[in-house]
């Protein structure tokens, strides 16, 4: 699916520090802990938590945060519908990597296994 030139624009200048919060509230309010979060995160950008708290701190754009990310080398697993775009046909490499890391928060706030959400087996 295609992605208009100003939506990947907008995602890449968004703030990694503006949109955490959110994931935090999102998977907490269905009973994960911010730690889960931060295990999914760490999956997908190999980013520990002081590195990621260095990024919050330095409202890292999305732009900078994927650009010192070690993508997983799995995340091509990560499949299905998030925000009405099909993750693996998003053609614009940093929207389907912010994607990525958003249909993993929706897994987990929707209960997953930790297992299935990692890509474990």
């Amino acid at each position: 699916m295609t992605t208009t030139p100003q939506h990947n624009e907008r995602i890449a200048k968004m703030t990694f520090a503006s949109v955490y919060p959110h994931y935090v509230t999102k998977v907490e309010r269905k009973g994960r802990t911010k730690e889960e979060l931060h295990q999914v995160i760490k999956w997908l950008t190999g980013f520990n938590d002081k590195k990621l708290q260095q990024l919050i701190d330095e409202k890292a754009t999305f732009e900078t945060f994927f650009q010192k990310a070690s993508l997983n080398p799995n995340a091509h697993l990560i499949t299905g519908v998030i925000c009405g775009y099909r993750v693996e046909e998003i053609e614009n490499p940093l929207t389907q990597k912010v994607r990525y890391l958003d249909k993993l928060v929706d897994e987990l706030a929707k209960g997953r296994k930790m297992d299935k959400i990692l890509r474990v087996g």
